[in-house]
């Protein structure tokens, strides 16, 4: 679908999403090449803000390197993985169930047990969820009182249903969201995230380009970005911005730095309009969203760990991600 920008009216808080996309990848590589200053941007040195690109979060890159691509590459289990994993999207209780049990995988699956493990950590003040989700608790549907046993069930209900196999015979993204979506628990943003990470393993192969959901946050981010956005989807502005992203760079004249030559994809796109929403309280404190919010709750605090990148890979980037390493190890012993 073709839409003419001007008829929808940007606000200039639409020109702050490219250049907040330009600084936030710049922050990636300056991170990457070990950089001390990383912005002089005041509100992303002050808040937390996710990457431009999806993959390369702390939380995706767990998963990816992980989860999903260490033990059985099985259909079945890649998928308890995935599943099991982004459920809690913790690292943390992750590593937890790994610690107490021999290994992660639907052979281990005891409800008894796991619900122990991670009973234990709540009655140890530690939290199991990330904050990054709204899960909903499921006791309408599974009966349980305490939010990680319905999910638990959940877990197994997709297994009995066989749910992996029927995954991996969809036939596009939306057929993989909309399977997700049949079940309890799972609404329109939190399966279409989940369809995004069980793209990133061999069950599916689909682009990124192919389908979209806007999440809450990127609603309110677009609603800040247009006027008038007429008779378009949330989706279809977000096929727009991504289509166009290429023009709008060369508009503003941004020197953009991909990632080793992947552009922004949709479930990028989307996000960043999530994230544009948060920037733009402080930034143009004057436009309002939907959810009326006007603060950025989380500062940045930096990680002492550093990371180290590796995709999906079918992306094919992981060579280019090495040669970098290479060339970055090669600078600092030559400065040294």
């Amino acid at each position: 679908m073709s839409i003419n920008l001007n008829k929808i009216n940007p606000t200039k808080v639409f020109d702050t999403y490219w250049k907040f996309a330009q600084e936030r990848q710049n922050i990636f590589f300056n991170k990457f090449n070990s950089k001390v200053e990383l912005t002089k941007d005041e509100i992303l040195s002050k808040h937390k803000f996710t990457n431009a690109y999806r993959a390369s979060d702390r939380v995706s890159q767990y998963l990816i390197k992980n989860v999903i691509y260490s033990g059985d590459q099985s259909i079945d289990e890649v998928f308890f993985r995935i599943i099991l994993f982004k459920t809690f999207n913790k690292i943390e209780t992750w590593e937890t169930l790994l610690k107490n049990l021999e290994q992660i995988s639907i052979s281990s699956f005891n409800f008894k047990r796991y619900d122990d493990i991670l009973n234990r950590e709540k009655l140890n003040k530690k939290p199991i969820y990330s904050g990054a989700y709204i899960m909903t608790s499921g006791k309408s549907s599974f009966g349980f009182d305490k939010k990680h046993r319905n999910h638990l069930s959940l877990l197994k209900l997709m297994l009995k249903d066989r749910l992996p196999e029927k995954i991996s015979e969809a036939k596009n993204l939306e057929q993989v969201f909309n399977l997700l979506k049949s079940y309890p628990t799972i609404g329109d943003f939190l399966a279409y995230q989940y369809a995004i990470d069980l793209n990133y393993s061999n069950i599916i192969n689909f682009s990124e380009m192919d389908f979209v959901v806007a999440g809450p946050g990127a609603k309110d981010g677009i609603t800040k970005c247009f006027q008038d956005i007429k008779s378009y989807s949330f989706s279809d502005i977000i096929k727009m911005t991504c289509d166009n992203q290429n023009e709008e760079f060369s508009r503003l004249n941004i020197d953009f730095k991909n990632l080793w030559g992947r552009p922004l994809t949709l479930i990028d796109c989307q996000n960043l309009f999530c994230e544009v929403d948060k920037y733009s309280r402080v930034a143009h404190p004057e436009f309002i969203g939907k959810s009326g919010r006007s603060r950025i709750k989380q500062n940045y605090t930096p990680k002492s760990i550093e990371i180290f990148f590796w995709y999906p890979p079918k992306w094919k980037l992981n060579s280019k991600i090495e040669l970098a390493y290479e060339q970055r190890e090669e600078c600092i012993y030559q400065s040294s």
